[in-house]
């Protein structure tokens, strides 16, 4: 894994620019719709961490949490999110 690591080493950054994209274009967002604009992630922590980033630099903000249905993420949570309002960007 750690070589798999390695070799992506921008993937965070080119997924926060993603969720960036994302909130322009949709009103609402999920993990689930990064994964089908991205490649998949070296490691399953990846996105997270990447919308954990984008929340930091004000970016986003979260909706609602619910269950994700997608075979792959086993019951995971999955969060809604929006692009932040002009007074929560930094």
């Amino acid at each position: 894994m750690k070589a798999a690591a390695l070799e992506d080493n921008v993937w965070i950054e080119d997924a926060v620019a993603t969720i960036g994209q994302l909130s322009r274009d949709k009103e609402e967002f999920t993990a689930d719709d990064l994964r089908k604009e991205m490649r998949p992630p070296a490691h399953q922590n990846w996105p997270g961490m990447a919308f954990a980033q984008a929340r930091n630099q004000g970016l986003i903000e979260s909706v609602t949490s619910a269950t994700s249905t997608a075979r792959s993420r086993k019951n995971g949570s999955l969060k809604t999110w929006r692009r932040c309002t002009e007074g929560k960007q930094q």
